[in-house]
């Protein structure tokens, strides 16, 4: 079984949480599969608002979908949660994406 399908499994069996959906989306994303990988980040943030590497995530995987309003928001709620844990690394990397989707 590969891993989305072990994680799918997991779901599947009642098990669920953030890491669960997190990881799912994250192999879903190197899938190229935007989409799913933002429903099951928009689930692991129903479970803990305050993960800022769900927020990071889901910023790209609706950078790459195109939704540029989405990403901007996922961005900017990412850099709230960030600052507020005290994690820089992840406020100076949503930053920069967030740069990136402004028009110059």
């Amino acid at each position: 079984m590969t891993l989305i399908q072990n994680l799918e499994a997991m779901l599947a069996s009642g098990q669920d949480s953030p890491l669960i959906r997190f990881g799912l989306a994250n192999a879903l994303s190197s899938e190229r599969r935007y989409q799913p990988a933002a429903d099951h980040l928009r689930a692991a943030l129903e479970f803990d608002p305050n993960y800022s590497a769900a927020w990071k995530l889901l910023g790209k995987a609706y950078t790459e979908l195109g939704d540029v309003d989405a990403a901007t928001a996922a961005f900017q709620q990412g850099i709230k949660v960030a600052e507020t844990k005290g994690d820089i690394q992840s406020v100076k990397e949503m930053n920069v994406f967030l740069r990136r989707l402004s028009p110059c």
